[in-house]
């Protein structure tokens, strides 16, 4: 399977281009880093290629055809901020009911605790919600995983942990990964491929 952005153009209102011309693909099983200084179009990148975001130009294709506008998305987008990406009036067992029939040996391997799935997301702590955001991002009908500075606010060994479940289950699954990071020896310890978003600017 393979995810790709084709000539992605975007702006916000009045403002110059964020995005000129972007190219990227990620193929099944491969594991890309994305890379560039900040205010360059990282995430909203990132979030263009999730289905967030329409291009002003150009498109996005998951094997070919344009995404699917309804349904659990074969893409999924893990942000830095996991606050932002839950419905704070639902119960965590309710928010990870939208990927659907979880595996319950995920939740432990992430360390998601039981007693946890009954609490708010104000009742957790921006670690323990992004475990399940991570969680609920590896569901069964994800095909590619998007990590925007997924792990940028924990601790080193959290960071280790949470990756080592998800690169176990990209292996498993033959998902493809895009890791989006400053921290270059993170993305030099991941990444098969490094996209530079620099290039693309420079050359337009």
């Amino acid at each position: 399977m393979l995810l790709e952005a084709k000539q992605i153009g975007f702006r916000y209102e009045r403002d110059r281009p964020v995005l000129r011309g972007v190219d990227i693909s990620i193929q099944s099983g491969e594991i890309v880093g994305l890379v560039g200084p900040s205010g360059f179009g990282k995430s909203t990148l990132s979030r263009i290629l999730a289905g967030y975001e329409q291009p002003h130009e150009g498109q996005v294709l998951l094997d070919g055809a344009p995404l699917p506008a309804s349904g659990f998305h074969p893409v999924q987008l893990v942000f830095q901020h996991p606050e932002k990406a839950v419905n704070p009036r639902w119960r965590m067992s309710r928010t990870l009911a939208e990927a659907g029939d979880l595996d319950a040996s995920l939740l432990e391997r992430l360390g998601v605790q039981k007693e946890w799935l009954e609490r708010f997301p104000n009742e957790l702590s921006g670690g323990e919600l992004q475990r399940f955001c991570v969680a609920r991002a590896l569901g069964r009908g994800t095909r590619f995983l998007l990590a925007d500075e997924m792990t940028a606010m924990l601790d080193a060994i959290t960071q280790a942990q949470i990756w080592q479940v998800v690169l176990e289950v990209a292996r498993k699954e033959n998902m493809g990964v895009l890791v989006i990071s400053h921290e270059k020896h993170l993305i030099h310890r991941l990444c098969t491929r490094v996209v530079d978003l620099t290039i693309t600017h420079e050359k337009t």
